[in-house]
């Protein structure tokens, strides 16, 4: 290919995501991201001393798809989420942020028994330096972190002490993770 042609292909491209970024359609920027990252779900009942709730959550599993969270999204179905999973527990000063995120969000912090040690709402951010953007530290250590539209937790009665179980996370079809360990 010739140098002229590459470069008028990379400015076509370079003008359609432009364009592509500029849509007001409310779900153009859900599907345009869709391709950059894919992530598992699963069902993930959230339980109080009296009611349990189900949302669906996107899986964020690996560093990348922790990075990319829930970046560029428009809308979130009022049942679903992004569970952010790991390996072993995290700081209690590690934090979470709204860099690009465009929705605002409750976040729980949940340790390595499935309860929520903390609750906290996040805010978009609006400027284009994510060093610009506050971070919302956890406060707690914890092995997974729950994103929902912002308000769920009050709406559906749940606080800090309450569960979420996330040996939901590991019964799911097509699952790449192994089953944790059973010891006697």
């Amino acid at each position: 290919m010739s140098q002229n042609v590459a470069l008028s292909l990379g400015a076509a491209l370079l003008a359609a995501l432009v364009l592509a970024c500029g849509s007001d359609r409310p779900d153009a920027t859900d599907s345009q991201y869709a391709h950059l990252l894919t992530f598992d779900t699963a069902r993930v009942r959230l339980t109080t001393a009296r009611v349990t709730t189900t949302v669906v959550a996107e899986l964020a599993e690996t560093p990348e798809q922790h990075t990319m969270g829930l970046m560029e999204r428009r809308t979130l179905a009022p049942d679903a989420g992004m569970l952010f999973l790991y390996a072993s527990a995290q700081p209690d000063s590690s934090a979470f942020w709204m860099y690009r995120t465009r929705i605002p969000l409750d976040i729980a912090f949940i340790d390595s028994t499935g309860v929520i040690r903390t609750i906290q709402t996040m805010t978009p951010c609006p400027t284009a330096l994510a060093a610009a953007c506050p971070e919302y530290p956890a406060g707690a250590r914890y092995v997974a972190a729950l994103e929902v539209n912002a308000g769920f937790f009050a709406r559906h009665g749940l606080r800090i002490g309450d569960r979420v179980l996330l040996q939901d996370t590991l019964t799911r079809p097509g699952t790449t993770r192994p089953p944790t360990p059973h010891t006697p």
